[in-house]
């Protein structure tokens, strides 16, 4: 099995010596790098790339520069999404968000988890765990969310939040760790 076979699977997998994932994300890293460096005024040039960079975009869709990911091929953006300034998806596997999702600056969402176990974290070793995202979700400025997470649909997460556990449809969860703090009626 690849590494990159190990890492679908959620199994360790070498992330920082293996050549094909490195190749992988040196790739997308330049493509982010390009997107970044982009006149904001020129809209159809950040369309096509961020298209390219993405696995699955809809037609309305804007994130802000920066923007970093360590693949691109993980991500999946539903319509009428948009990301303020320094967005960063680690993206080692599956980060899906729905319709409607606005997220505030400097927020980003990590799909990598690292052995406890020293041995096996100076091989280089890690595992990842999607993320998903609901539809009507807002994200506050400077939000972290962390691998394994979904969050349901009409919830707001709070600025400054470090999302650690699974939060249900239609709530407000603030904190670090996030919790949440009240229910929205609809």
């Amino acid at each position: 099995m690849t590494e990159k076979e190990k890492c679908e699977n959620g199994f360790l997998y070498d992330a920082n010596y293996d050549q094909q994932l490195i190749n992988e994300r040196m790739t997308v890293k330049d493509l982010c790098l390009e997107y970044n460096q982009l006149k904001n005024s020129d809209l159809q040039g950040r369309k096509t790339l961020i298209k390219s960079i993405l696995g699955k975009t809809e037609e309305h869709i804007c994130i802000e520069p920066n923007f970093w990911c360590d693949y691109g091929y993980n991500i999946e953006i539903g319509e009428h999404f948009y990301s303020n300034h320094n967005l960063v998806i680690l993206d080692c596997a599956k980060v899906i968000f729905g319709n409607y999702v606005f997220i505030g600056p400097n927020c980003s969402f990590y799909t990598a988890s690292h052995p406890l176990d020293v041995k096996q974290r100076n091989q280089g070793l890690e595992s990842a765990h999607p993320i998903t995202v609901g539809d009507n979700v807002w994200f506050g400025g400077n939000v972290v969310v962390l691998p394994g997470v979904t969050i349901g649909n009409n919830s707001v997460i709070g600025a400054g939040s470090v999302v650690t556990k699974d939060i249900p449809d239609n709530v407000v969860a603030v904190g670090n760790p996030c919790k949440i703090i009240k229910n929205i009626d609809n």
